[in-house]
């Protein structure tokens, strides 16, 4: 894995050592900042089931202004600890170590006006419903203008609708799928 674009562009990033953590890949990554690419700079981003942190450095790479990664594995907490450090990374980011349901109730109380602008949830593909109310739940924490993107299985497509949300976009490539949502008028 390594950084596509932006200041880091180039720097490796180190992948697990145990299974069950599924990176995101560098094609896809690509694909979402490519798509993103106008309202990445200055944003202030969550990267939910964080895992390696690769998007939310990516994000960072290219200009956001603050990201919070959120990831409730201690191995994988420590690997995006890691990954900032190659980086060099040494401000504009916290780490939350919770389920994301708790982390976002965590965020609502400490963000009452200022709300995210770009979201990225990378949950495994084998989702329960407990992500879905997530989704939902992460609505109430972004700007009216602002975007979330759920990374997904091919076969099984996030929902239409979630609280506040929409989907308004949805990209596949091989068996993955990216589907983008943004906030009912």
């Amino acid at each position: 894995m390594r950084i596509i674009a932006g200041s880091l562009k180039g720097r490796r990033l180190s992948a697990p050592s145990w299974p069950g953590l599924r990176p995101t890949s560098d094609k896809l990554r690509e694909t979402i900042f490519d798509i993103l690419a106008l309202r990445i700079a200055g944003a202030r981003v969550l990267d939910g089931y964080a895992g390696t942190g690769a998007l939310g450095i990516e994000a960072l790479s290219r200009g956001a202004a603050v990201v919070t990664f959120v990831e409730r594995d201690r191995r994988a907490q420590a690997l995006i600890a890691e990954n900032l450090a190659r980086c060099g990374i040494v401000e504009g980011y916290a780490i939350i170590r919770a389920s994301l349901e708790r982390a976002l109730e965590t965020l609502r109380r400490r963000l009452p006006a200022d709300r995210l602008d770009v979201m990225f949830l990378d949950p495994p593909y084998d989702r329960d419903e407990h992500v879905d109310l997530a989704i939902a739940a992460a609505g109430d924490l972004m700007a009216s203008d602002g975007i979330l993107v759920l990374e997904h299985a091919r076969k099984r497509p996030g929902p239409l609708t979630a609280g506040r949300l929409v989907r308004t976009r949805e990209v596949t490539a091989g068996d993955s799928a990216l589907a983008f949502y943004a906030c009912r008028p």
